[in-house]
């Protein structure tokens, strides 16, 4: 199965937030960009280089966006993020209603992208969206 795997080029981070906390000034959005909220948390991804130093965050992060039908998203996400582990990768994975993201450390990066390419999967730049 050849999975098609976009690669983002900003530098990430996972933040952190109270429960209900709003999103604060210096998030700034990127071409990714995620709140997720709980009753207990609020996790925000965003642009690395906007997180005060002080903030509780996992950074520096690439983002890879999965490009899977539906009904095999979750398979799919498993085996890719299965491959990242086995070449010493840490992964963040979270869905959107559309994708699967997967977040890896920026010094793991390559050697993930590499090993889905040995396993026949397509990595590519992530193609910017116009509005």
């Amino acid at each position: 199965m050849n999975t098609v795997v976009a690669r983002f080029p900003e530098t990430l981070a996972v933040v952190r937030l109270g429960p209900g906390t709003d999103v604060p000034a210096w998030a700034e959005s990127s071409s990714v960009f995620a709140i997720i909220a709980t009753a207990t948390e609020t996790t925000l991804v965003c642009a690395a280089r906007s997180v005060p130093g002080k903030a509780p965050a996992i950074r520096p992060l690439t983002a890879f966006q999965v490009k899977a039908d539906a009904g095999s998203r979750g398979s799919t996400a498993a085996a890719l993020a299965g491959a990242a582990t086995e070449v010493g990768a840490e992964v963040l994975a979270y869905d959107t209603f559309e994708h699967t993201w997967l977040l890896v450390p920026v010094a793991s990066a390559d050697a993930v992208e590499e090993e889905w390419r040995r396993r026949g999967h397509t990595v590519a730049p992530a193609v910017p969206v116009r509005s």
